[in-house]
């Protein structure tokens, strides 16, 4: 925190509350993290991806990065809460992803299994409101899962997006920090929706079921993206939201460790700088594994730790877009 107001956040009232829509400190950590890869590793040029081998589902990824976590966290899944979902990719229809979660990992046992999407972003938003419910009490240990097998939906014609994308998971066990060494310091989320069709899968909801299907219609069914205009809107606005979160939160960038936004794209190399934060101060794996949607962040921050760029105490930062265009920033001490 800047010195001059090193406990602002508690000072102001604030912890715990919300302000303008941003969401105070919560004394919550990070227990433990897991990732899980696709099995199929290909190449694009100087990118790596991995896809889904044949027989292998998200759910396989999803229980092996959810497995890691508990391990890391030096728990079971008898002592969660709760079990969320944070995921775009849906299994089925319906149960919700996080039942089917349950069926595979905690069988017999009476935790609730809730999914939570805002598609890339989802495990930020998941973090964010989790966070809330384990600082008040209602949870002690949640368990979140982040996933997707974007491949499954990916359009051959739209090289862009073709290329762009990896399929994998990651999770992490959230509890409660006593003595507040670790906390959520402050969040903040906001959707722009005049972005709302520059990433979507128009096809197989209720707008345009599954079983309309056609050849007239069959791209709607394919994942499309709009990058260029994406990009205006994020160069347009996300600036402003970034000053507006840190200004809110009283921490200057030289005071944050180390940044781990969504793995959107190549872009990240350009976009970064233009909010602030040099080369070296983000986590930048576009090249090793792509998009991975919801996983993308949770996945680097795994990696980040186990390679030690991101250690027990240091002050970093989450941040990311998502379709919708939903825009999410949550600033926690590791």
């Amino acid at each position: 925190m800047r010195k001059k107001e090193e406990s602002g956040i508690k000072k102001n009232g604030k912890q715990g509350r919300t302000v303008n829509g941003g969401a105070f400190e919560r004394k919550v950590m990070i227990a433990g993290l897991g990732r899980a890869l696709a099995g199929k590793e290909i190449h694009f040029a100087d990118q790596t991806r991995y896809r889904l081998l044949p027989g292998q589902s998200l759910l396989d990824l999803a229980v092996e990065a959810a497995g890691q976590a508990l391990e890391n966290a030096g728990m079971k899944i008898e002592d969660m809460d709760c079990i969320v979902c944070a995921m775009a990719t849906p299994l089925q229809a319906i149960p919700c992803n996080a039942a089917l979660v349950h069926e595979r990992m905690a069988k017999g046992l009476q935790i609730p299994a809730i999914d939570i999407n805002t598609t890339c972003t989802s495990f930020l938003s998941a973090v964010d409101i989790f966070s809330c419910l384990v600082d008040s009490g209602r949870f002690r240990r949640v368990l979140v899962l982040s996933g997707d097998t974007a491949s499954a939906a990916l359009n051959p014609r739209q090289q862009e997006s073709f290329e762009l994308f990896s399929d994998g998971a990651a999770a992490c066990v959230l509890a409660g920090s006593e003595d507040g060494a670790s906390a959520v310091l402050y969040s903040r989320q906001e959707t722009w929706s005049e972005g709302a069709h520059d990433t979507e899968i128009r096809g197989g909801g209720g707008l345009q079921p599954v079983f309309a299907l056609n050849e007239e219609n069959r791209e709607d069914y394919y994942f499309d993206m709009k990058g260029h205009q994406i990009l205006k809107l994020c160069a347009k606005r996300l600036p402003d939201f970034v000053e507006r979160c840190l200004k809110e939160a009283c921490v200057s960038r030289e005071e944050i460790r180390m940044v781990v936004p969504h793995q959107a794209s190549r872009a990240l190399g350009v976009i970064m700088p233009r909010l602030g934060f040099s080369k070296g101060k983000y986590i930048d794996r576009v090249e090793q594994y792509g998009n991975m949607v919801s996983a993308s962040v949770p996945f680097a921050l795994c990696e980040a730790v186990e390679i030690g760029r991101v250690k027990r105490g240091d002050l970093i930062l989450l941040i990311g877009t998502a379709a919708g265009l939903t825009v999410n920033f949550l600033l926690m001490r590791f």
